[in-house]
């Protein structure tokens, strides 16, 4: 990758726990304030969510819009919050990482394999639970996803 998509100042760590909605809102926002979508992508991300959740176990949510809002990404990012606490995405199902996604063509999938392989092992999930810097969320990544 030629530009970084994740970068320290998309992660918010220690966020206090909020309803799934809050947590798709916020994520949403950061990517609307990082200039990667319009304001209509998070409109699309809710619909999303109604759907089919985008919670993908081991305590990690990924919301991303439904495919008719794909227009309305202008350059792929990911954003993550840390939730120590979690948010309910639905029964049993806790998220402690809410990352948001806009992909552009295929340009995310590369970080979104290193995160599916990071989050793979438990001891992963609970050091980006708990991680204390952007920085230390982003070497687990990196180490996590070799």
């Amino acid at each position: 990758m030629t530009r970084q998509i994740l970068k320290t100042e998309n992660i918010i760590l220690n966020q206090k726990s909020e309803t799934k909605e809050k947590a798709i809102e916020r994520v949403g926002n950061m990517l609307l304030q990082s200039g990667y979508i319009t304001p209509h992508y998070i409109e699309g991300m809710k619909k999303r969510e109604e759907e089919f959740t985008t919670y993908i176990g081991s305590g990690i949510a990924i919301p991303h819009a439904v495919n008719e809002y794909k227009q309305e990404i202008l350059e792929t990012g990911l954003v993550m919050v840390q939730y120590p606490h979690g948010v309910e995405f639905g029964k049993n199902k806790i998220a402690y990482l809410v990352i948001g996604i806009a992909g552009k063509g295929d340009e995310h999938l590369g970080l979104l394999t290193k995160i599916a392989l990071t989050v793979q092992d438990p001891k992963n999930v609970e050091h980006l639970r708990y991680a204390k810097t952007p920085q230390e969320i982003l070497e687990v990544i990196e180490e996590g996803g070799q």
